[in-house]
């Protein structure tokens, strides 16, 4: 179709009307995008200078307020301990009460603090358990600063976000803490590692790590991804694939914290290559982290002596650890019930378990009874010795009578009571990971030191395969083990302690 001459040119006309019209408001809706997104940017810079303000301001008046925070005496170097569980008596106390020790040996003008929250116990009462459970006795007093909020960083309060909100709770102790007592070196020995910017840029301290087990590692990680159910990864979330990548998201978000706020110590140490290797991973601070085995009595554990298996009426398995659910005791109740229907029934009735652990609080008394429940469902009550915050007296003597040392805590970090059985002649059997599979139960010399196990069935056959055998193989055995521990000393430890923390303890005194 053809239109008039003039009827075209009118239409052209209109079409480039329109699109000069478009044009124009193009720019202009241009022009107001440019415009509003500056003045977003504008007031987001403003609010992010506000904030940086309101930090400040906020950094100020807690430096202010840190002079009316009461101080040690002039002339000493006041160093605290953060260990909200001293009187709880595991392992990672031991670290604690030989620590003081260590530095109170050396040092003339230092004077140690604790901050606990073990108010159900008085000074003497603490010190005293230290010395019935580990045979330490201090040479100069030790201060305690009582926490009242301990509570808070309790995971039983944390049914879900367990890391991330615990982890806040162990900064809101610490806070409570610097406002009770503000020291020159601050050594955090529980591995709270977000209570580190608090004392070093608030309270002007010099901060300084013992880390027994990094609150997450890439094999926590590597759970999670492959949807395994564990005490901390429960079934709902391993079976379900959109929980599952959402937890992967929440435990990556947490290492990159984790990682920041662990920077912040001036000297890390590590209680064994498995954790070093973790630490370093997250941290990144190789040049001032130290591998510093904990201190084990090696030589009051040595000292006992060996009672030939055909002397003792029982063959008796001996497990030593807290109750805590990471240490596993359930494995452990059902490898002896399934040891028991692998051994032949004269020597069932020659077999008993003794459990042997401290008990810290309702949480953990309650996960016995669990433990005990579950013994007598497994058919095997009768055969279970519960021994629930047990003297160091009687410990050494359950040492001494049994025969195999048990221990089920799957990447335990290092293991303080294992290399403790090995001293005192128990043949261990120990999870396949962590500190015993890098550490300890290796080979020394070219002997065997013990057994490594990772299910109930492997566990079963190494506690049956050691029964079986005869005098001489576990002879030999305990005579390996026994000379392999020496590297785990309490005297090995306070020297490499000490060594570590020579640049934090720079101004204080040696001991004449």
């Amino acid at each position: 179709m053809e239109y008039p001459h003039g009827q075209g040119m009118e239409s052209v006309k209109e079409l480039n009307a329109s699109l000069r019209e478009l044009l124009d408001n193009t720019s202009v809706l241009l022009s107001l995008s440019i415009r509003i997104y500056s003045l977003a940017i504008a007031i987001l810079l403003q609010l992010f200078i506000l904030l940086l303000g309101l930090c400040f301001i906020c950094w100020v008046l807690l430096k202010c307020c840190m002079y009316a925070v009461r101080r040690g005496e002039p002339g000493y170097v006041h160093v605290a301990f953060f260990h909200p569980y001293c009187n709880a008596g595991g392992g990672g106390e031991r670290v604690l009460w030989c620590a003081i020790r260590a530095i109170q040996r050396k040092y003339k003008n230092v004077k140690c603090y604790i901050y606990t929250g073990d108010t159900d116990a008085s000074p003497e009462e603490i010190l005293r358990r230290a010395h019935q459970r580990f045979n330490i006795t201090l040479q100069d007093p030790v201060e305690m600063i009582f926490l009242r909020f301990r509570t808070v960083m309790e995971a039983r309060h944390f049914p879900i976000l367990t890391l991330l909100l615990q982890s806040g709770g162990t900064f809101w102790l610490a806070v409570e803490a610097l406002s009770k007592f503000r020291p020159d070196v601050y050594i955090d020995t529980t591995g709270c590692a977000f209570t580190y910017p608090l004392f070093r840029f608030i309270g002007g301290c010099t901060v300084g790590s013992y880390t027994h087990y990094p609150t997450i590692t890439t094999d926590m990680l590597q759970r999670v991804r492959d949807r395994v159910e564990t005490h901390n990864n429960r079934g709902v979330i391993a079976r379900n694939h959109f929980l599952t990548l959402g937890k992967m998201c929440y435990y990556h978000l947490f290492a990159f914290c984790y990682a920041s706020v662990g920077r912040f110590a001036n000297v890390v140490m590590v209680n064994s290559s498995w954790t070093y290797s973790h630490i370093i991973g997250l941290w990144g601070q190789a040049h001032r982290t130290h591998i510093v085995y904990p201190p084990c009595d090696t030589e009051l554990f040595k000292g006992l002596p060996i009672i030939p298996d055909s002397e003792k009426k029982l063959k008796t398995i001996v497990s030593i650890g807290q109750f805590r659910p990471e240490k596993d005791h359930a494995l452990q109740l059902r490898a002896f019930q399934r040891l028991c229907e692998l051994l032949n029934p004269e020597t069932v009735q020659e077999v008993q378990l003794v459990l042997i652990g401290g008990c810290r609080n309702e949480e953990d008394e309650k996960r016995v009874q669990d433990l005990k429940n579950l013994a007598s469902t497994l058919g095997i009550e009768e055969k279970i010795v519960w021994k629930l915050n047990a003297p160091f007296a009687e410990l050494l003597e359950n040492v001494q009578y049994g025969t195999i040392g048990l221990h089920t805590m799957w990447c335990e970090h290092f293991g303080i009571c294992i290399v403790e059985c090995m001293a005192g002649g128990l043949i261990m059997v120990a999870h396949d990971s962590g500190g015993p599979k890098m550490d300890i139960v290796i080979e020394y010399e070219g002997q065997s030191t013990g057994y490594r196990a990772t299910d109930v069935e492997s566990y079963a056959q190494a506690m049956k395969t050691i029964l079986e055998s005869s005098d001489e193989t576990r002879s030999s055995l305990r005579t390996a083990a026994r000379n392999s521990v020496d590297r785990f000393s309490d005297r090995q430890f306070e020297l490499s302690f000490l060594s570590a923390c020579e640049g934090i303890l720079a101004n204080a005194t040696l001991q004449e």
